[in-house]
């Protein structure tokens, strides 16, 4: 079921956007765990459209959040406003109360406007005026951020970007998938056309599904001292926290059952790995200044953790 689904909001979201099979298929990981993926990549890309073209796809409402200096933490979860009218206070619900919310360069707002995230991101409900809101479900957050431009942006506090369940770069275009997309949005753009090909409550009970892929116990094991060996790592400052660990489990489930399989492998694990750890781990002084980068970190821990081998 989850196989054939995917395969379905694949196919239909490369109606809008040419290639880029696995990135759709990391992002069905995310929506598989209901977790929140950081899009990282210079403008232009395609994070936008993807956002939006999955969001139609699922039959998810949507909504977008301009990110910049001056945006407020009301701006985002909605505020109480006096109704002269009724002479009584009513709340006006922010984009944040939506199903698919696309985070746009979220980096370029004050760490105070980025917290009000937190909660939703967590708990999924909003608190305001002492009044706790749930946010319907499936709730997913996509934030993108430009890795290039610093100027005018606040990084994001480790709390936060340790709720982000993947980290993805869209990358460019190969040249044959660039002469497809001028001659795919030659006419008209075919974003206001796609159609859902599911719905929240199908996409619920696939989420149901995902908990259910089995876990042999000596490949959950791995994943645990996978996480652990980031931790002990020299030239790894801060390593994976717990909530990775449960992150890198969830995501192997979501992927082996896009593969079509009931049960995780320990190459589920090896793969995932850099898209669900990379963010979350602070790397050494002086394993910058040798030009390391998280990804070749996370190659040397999983080159040392043993590998489980079916007896």
């Amino acid at each position: 079921m989850i196989q054939q689904t995917t395969k379905k909001i694949t196919e239909n979201i490369q109606k809008v956007i040419v290639g880029k099979e696995n990135e759709i298929q990391l992002l069905m990981v995310a929506v598989l765990c209901e977790g929140h993926v950081l899009l990282e990549d210079v403008p232009g890309t395609g994070k936008t459209t993807l956002a939006r073209a999955l969001a139609a796809s699922l039959g998810c409402s949507f909504r977008r959040i301009q990110f910049t200096p001056d945006l407020l933490p009301s701006d985002v979860t909605g505020l109480s406003w006096f109704n002269q009218k009724v002479q009584e206070f009513e709340f006006r619900p922010g984009p944040i109360m939506s199903q698919i919310v696309l985070a746009d360069e979220i980096n370029r707002a004050t760490p105070r406007t980025q917290s009000a995230l937190l909660e939703a991101m967590q708990e999924r409900q909003v608190t305001g005026d002492g009044v706790t809101r749930s946010l319907e479900r499936p709730f997913i957050v996509l934030a993108t951020q430009n890795p290039i431009e610093l100027e005018g942006t606040f990084p994001l506090p480790e709390a936060q970007v340790d709720r982000f369940i993947l980290r993805l770069n869209i990358g460019y275009p190969s040249q044959v998938e660039e002469n497809a997309i001028l001659e795919r949005f030659r006419a008209a753009d075919p974003l206001p056309a796609l159609q859902p090909v599911t719905n929240p409550a199908e996409i619920i009970q696939l989420q149901d599904e995902r908990r259910a892929i089995r876990v042999e116990d000596s490949v959950r094991d791995y994943i645990v001292q996978v996480a652990r060996a980031t931790r002990k790592n020299s030239e790894i400052q801060l390593g994976a926290s717990p909530r990775a660990t449960l992150s890198l489990y969830q995501t192997a489930q979501a992927w082996a059952a896009i593969q079509g399989r009931e049960f995780v492998l320990p190459d589920d694990v090896k793969y995932l790995a850099p898209y669900v750890l990379s963010h979350r781990m602070i790397i050494s002084a002086q394993a910058q200044l040798r030009g390391r980068d998280a990804n070749e970190l996370i190659s040397d821990v999983i080159g040392v953790v043993p590998v489980p081998v079916e007896r």
